[in-house]
């Protein structure tokens, strides 16, 4: 796990910074600055671009994951040529339908705000970006090389948009302006990762295609199934709420899913660097070596995830207090999401052995059924419950597909996450949790988060440390107090 804690560590300290900053961003800069429905409309672009972002990416991102270190040397550079030019496939097509029938496509995703329609080519552009961005990222995760990527992915983008709304704010810009820098902002981000990547290993153009060619993209198609899946349970509430009520509400909405979403950072780091050394694991059979992993990916993210959800459930009231009034009682929406994320982080590395297995025709299988699943929910549950019924949608869908993932990697692997101190965690988190929700202080709601947020960290490390729950938390604490000492 060294190198993976190593790369773990920087990437999230890094996706915190991010995260940091996208919390300004999104709780107090959008809020205050951007009208309402401009607001939801940027929720709209980025989600709908990053829905078709597996499709222009052609599934490349995770190919190449799971293929670049079965190909010899001499055959390498033939590799990243087919995985280049693979997204043609599909972005082409997608973008001469794009052209020829926006109308009809912007007539499609008005049909309740009249807003959106003059932004589908918005929407094509960030999905074009996103896809090329990941596809570079993965070129830089397969040489072991993540940190720089992530600083692309969780800091840049946010810190251009900030500097954006800062703009905007002081009328350098207009609003029309900052709708194309912010599709500029992900343009610019992808070529910067694509000129790192070719640092790492500069490209030669060799098209002289790998034998098995026709695997590896027949592979890569059932990836676009299994990402576009991933992504609908992930972001076509933000859509679909665009299609059945005022588009403002898709605002009202992402502010309260992000401050859910903080609890998966950890995930989000250390998967950048476990993918690959996951696909090795499979390519060696190394099974032993797998479970190791498995298990201490699910501990390490449990305990980061739990006492992030503690932390975010228990401050909620106070930072609802810091919002504007519209922006407020989204509670059932962040506990309900929350609850997703940090089933997310329990099943550890559960993601890449099943995407990086032979079964992974399967689990895709899963993905586009529950995907069917979270879009008829969200369709029957938005009209009836609104935003807490976009989020319920989510989380049945979410936890079911978790569930079904847990169990066929047990069915197949014989391995499954959970150990004695998995249980620890649980308890610690229950015991602790119970006590604080019925401490308050009557301080400013700052002063409050802050006072609160401290004591209950200082006393779940000291127990996670003191139980000894988990080597490599225990080894981080350690090696952090021999620095301050």
């Amino acid at each position: 796990m060294g190198i993976v804690l190593k790369q773990s560590l920087k990437n999230t300290t890094i996706t915190y910074i991010g995260f940091a900053i996208g919390a300004i961003n999104i709780l107090f800069l959008y809020t205050k600055i951007l009208p309402d429905e401009y607001y939801g409309l940027v929720g709209v672009i980025l989600a709908t671009g990053a829905i078709l972002m597996p499709l222009l990416a052609f599934g490349v991102h995770n190919t190449m994951v799971k293929y670049y270190s079965n190909q010899k040397e001499e055959e390498k550079d033939a590799f990243l040529t087919l995985m280049l030019l693979s997204p043609l496939i599909t972005l082409i097509p997608i973008a001469f339908t794009t052209w020829f029938f926006y109308n009809e496509i912007g007539e499609f995703l008005a049909q309740k705000n009249s807003i959106v329609k003059n932004y589908v080519w918005h929407i094509f552009l960030v999905g074009f970006a996103l896809a090329y961005f990941e596809v570079f990222y993965a070129w830089c995760k397969v040489h072991l090389k993540s940190v720089f990527g992530n600083f692309l992915k969780e800091v840049f983008a946010r810190l251009c948009i900030m500097i954006l709304l800062g703009l905007y704010y002081f009328e350098i810009i207009s609003l029309d302006f900052f709708l194309m820098a912010l599709v500029g902002v992900y343009l610019i981000r992808t070529l910067i990762i694509k000129f790192y990547a070719y640092s790492l290993r500069t490209l030669k153009l060799d098209f002289n295609f790998p034998k098995e060619t026709r695997q590896i993209l027949g592979y890569s198609v059932l990836i676009i199934l299994g990402g576009s899946a991933a992504l609908i349970l992930l972001e076509i509430d933000k859509v679909m709420i665009n299609q059945f009520i005022e588009i403002e509400n898709v605002a009202y909405y992402s502010v309260a899913v992000f401050i859910a979403t903080v609890i998966i950072v950890p995930s989000r780091a250390m998967h950048n660097i476990t993918y690959p050394l996951t696909a090795e694991l499979l390519n060696t059979a190394n099974f032993s070596e797998l479970k190791k992993l498995y298990q201490k990916t699910s501990l390490t993210l449990f305990i980061a995830s739990g006492i992030l959800f503690l932390l975010i459930i228990l401050n909620l009231e106070e930072l609802n207090k810091l919002l504007p009034e519209a922006y407020r009682g989204g509670f059932y929406i962040v506990l309900l999401i929350g609850l997703a994320k940090v089933f997310d982080s329990l099943l550890g590395n559960n993601n890449a052995i099943l995407y990086n297995s032979k079964y992974y025709k399967t689990v895709l299988l899963f993905g586009v059924c529950l995907a069917v699943l979270t879009i008829l929910l969200n369709l029957w549950l938005i009209p009836n419950l609104g935003l807490e019924g976009a989020a319920l949608a989510s989380f049945i869908a979410i936890c079911l597909f978790n569930l079904l993932k847990l169990w066929y990697v047990y069915e197949k692997f014989k391995i499954q996450p959970f150990t004695i101190a998995t249980g620890k965690v649980f308890a610690t988190l229950a015991v602790l949790g119970t006590l604080f929700s019925y401490l308050y202080f009557s301080f400013h709601p700052i002063l409050n988060i802050i006072l609160k947020s401290m004591l209950l960290v200082v006393m779940y490390v000291g127990i996670v440390y003191r139980l000894r729950i988990s080597e490599d938390v225990n080894g981080v604490i350690s090696r952090l107090f021999r620095k301050r000492t």
